[in-house]
């Protein structure tokens, strides 16, 4: 008896050439005797099985019995929706393979990372979507073959089964090697697609990295959240092979208790990994603007600089704020205790408001109003104008570079941010330098009230 061919919605097909762009429009055609054939379009160049066949681990003590799919029903065509096969459930290698064993399924253990670095390995080898052929490590070149490999499963399964070897979990639970899964049961070839989550791009939470199998082959991007189509329908599962706790295996928080390493570790000359940790605790406790570029392992001044604006921010003066962290200092930093370091013109122990509009008139720079000049968007500068221009850049879609909410402190997330809106409107060169010039500014606020950006 054939096994029934399942379809899954095609979620954001990105290739525009005449064939797909053909094919989305005719919808799946008998080619070659396969049925939902594609029409050939874009030459893809064959890429060397390269990867490495990817082992199963160890099988864990649960096991799952797995579900028979639902009979294919016939496709109702003339709603817009792309057409993506799905296959059905099936050994490693496909009909011809050894089936894991009968009635039941093991569940593999398996780590956060490993998952994540198997979904890797078929985007770097740009595997060809496909229903019907398997890739070098056993597994079928579909959606629900991609996340049944980088979960190590002893076998290809379908959207249908998938969830038994997870547990449903709320968005805020979501980490990286966890899923997102849209399985349509009363028409089970339209629509359905699984994901894996990669990670958050920004602190919104609005973005995050895909990994997924999708026409024409393994990609990797920026992809709202839950997804592009059907967003109401996806649902989040972690696999159920994890490490006990909510964590898995993620690696240690980087804010965890490191002991004093020693005061030769901080003097000229000196470059360890305690001198970059010093520098981003620094940051995260407002020294930012000491630094012209990320924190490296090499003491210097900047290092200095900081770490001294820290001590005077805890009241400290003399040889105690002599800018060299001993232990008081260190000990502060690392559990986050003491003082923040105040912004420049802050009146100290006064916290600033965020609501305060940034001047009491409409500054009109180049003749845009509300742009205040280059000269406030520099390393080292900090102001409001740096604040609103981040949140600004966050709600048009460029929030993926802020790994907290923007601040007044000007930082390569801002420059970053900035040089994608410029490289969005198509420049390029010097035009694309990171740095907010009159017209960058003028098209980010299009359509405000001047007033209001001011109060942003």
């Amino acid at each position: 008896m054939t096994a029934p061919v399942f379809e899954e919605f095609d979620p954001a097909a990105d290739c525009d050439c005449a064939g797909c762009a053909q094919g989305r429009r005719a919808g799946p055609r008998l080619s070659s005797g396969r049925p939902g054939s594609r029409p050939a379009a874009c030459g893809i160049v064959a890429v060397a099985a390269a990867s490495a066949v990817l082992g199963t681990a160890t099988p864990a003590a649960g096991a799952v019995t797995p579900g028979r799919p639902a009979e294919a029903r016939p496709h109702a065509a003339g709603d817009g929706e792309p057409d993506t096969p799905q296959g059905t459930q099936a050994p490693l290698h496909g009909p011809k393979g050894t089936p894991a064993g009968p009635g039941t399924v093991a569940i593999p253990a398996t780590t956060r990372t490993k998952i994540i670095n198997r979904a890797k390995v078929w985007v770097t080898a740009q595997v060809p979507y496909s229903m019907n052929d398997y890739w070098s490590d056993g597994y079928r070149q579909d959606c629900s073959g991609y996340v049944s490999m980088a979960w190590g499963l002893p076998g290809n399964e379908w959207t249908g089964s998938l969830d038994q070897f997870g547990v449903k979990i709320a968005k805020e639970e979501l980490e990286p090697g966890d899923i997102l899964l849209y399985h349509n049961p009363d028409n089970p070839e339209r629509g359905s697609h699984v994901v894996i989550f990669g990670g958050w791009t920004d602190y919104t939470h609005t973005y995050y990295t895909v990994y997924e199998q999708t026409p024409p082959r393994t990609r990797s991007r920026a992809t709202p959240y839950p997804y592009w189509s059907n967003a109401e329908k996806y649902v989040p599962y972690r696999y159920r092979g994890l490490p006990s706790g909510k964590e898995g295996a993620q690696p240690a928080a980087a804010g965890k208790r490191v002991p004093y390493p020693g005061a030769a570790h901080f003097r000229p000359g000196a470059g360890n990994k305690y001198v970059t940790l010093l520098g981003r605790m620094l940051i995260a406790r407002g020294g930012g603007p000491y630094y012209t570029r990320a924190p490296g392992p090499n003491w210097g001044e900047a290092d200095r600089r900081a770490t001294r604006a820290f001590q005077l921010a805890q009241g400290w003066s003399g040889p105690a704020a002599d800018g060299l962290p001993g232990r008081r200092t260190w000990d502060l930093l690392i559990t986050g205790k003491g003082k923040n370091i105040a912004p420049a013109g802050a009146v100290p122990g006064r916290p600033a408001s965020r609501g305060a509009p940034v001047s009491t008139g409409v500054p009109a720079s180049h003749g845009v109003p509300g742009y205040p000049g280059r000269n406030h968007f520099r390393p080292g500068e900090e102001n409001a104008y740096i604040t609103q221009l981040g949140r600004r850049l966050v709600e048009k879609g460029f929030g993926r570079f802020y790994p907290s909410e923007p601040g007044p402190r000007w930082g390569e997330a801002d420059r970053r941010a900035v040089e994608a809106f410029q490289r969005a409107q198509g420049w390029r060169g010097g035009a694309a330098d990171g740095c907010p010039g009159p017209e960058t500014w003028r098209r980010l606020f299009a359509g405000m009230d001047p007033e209001h950006v001011t109060r942003l």
